[in-house]
């Protein structure tokens, strides 16, 4: 059985949900990647921040980045996933929530993120057409 922990990206990072968007597009700049999961004071999961959110819900609107926090920016529920869960129920989580994105638990503790590319590694081409059909899908 292949498990979200087999087919996620390690090493994926929180931002703090305290720390401004210049701050979180910096380490993104730093990580080589589009989003980093939000966390509040616990360490819990409360959001995703991605780039695009940075430019178009803070630039395009006029904000300052180095003054609007990640945590202002967190919108609705976060999605989350266990490392030990099936790659079907990553898929269906994914799909059943139209998310690009998924951030992977293990004993309450981020310990890496399943994005496109790693699905695209992993899976058929079955499992991928259905994947983007789902998620792409206007609705």
């Amino acid at each position: 059985m292949t498990t979200a922990g087999d087919i996620m990206h390690r090493g994926a990072q929180w931002i703090p949900a305290h720390e401004t968007l210049d701050r979180a597009a910096q380490l993104m700049r730093q990580l080589n990647v589009g989003a980093l999961p939000i966390s509040d004071e616990n360490e819990r999961l409360c959001g995703i921040l991605t780039d695009r959110d940075i430019v178009v819900g803070c630039v395009a609107m006029g904000h300052d980045p180095a003054q609007v926090t990640a945590g202002e920016m967190a919108k609705g529920t976060p999605r989350w996933i266990e490392s030990d869960a099936d790659v079907d129920a990553v898929l269906q989580e994914m799909q059943g929530h139209q998310i690009r994105r998924l951030p992977v638990i293990e004993d309450k503790r981020l310990v890496g993120m399943i994005s496109e590319a790693d699905l695209a590694k992993h899976l058929s081409e079955e499992q991928i057409a259905g994947w983007v059909e789902s998620v792409y899908a206007k609705g």
